[in-house]
């Protein structure tokens, strides 16, 4: 589940940022929230 939202929010990120040349503060938010959310699945799963 973390890794599915990490890897749409990557894919967010880079529509946003290549696609649509949005360099916000906020769109790096994206980047940063997935690799969290991937940090957090395999850290997470490693204890399952």
């Amino acid at each position: 589940m973390l890794l599915g939202i990490g890897v749409l929010l990557f894919i967010a990120w880079i529509l946003g940022f290549v696609v649509f040349h949005v360099s916000a503060f906020f769109i790096h938010l994206l980047i940063i929230f997935a690799i969290i959310s991937v940090i957090l699945h395999f850290v997470r799963g490693a204890r399952a």
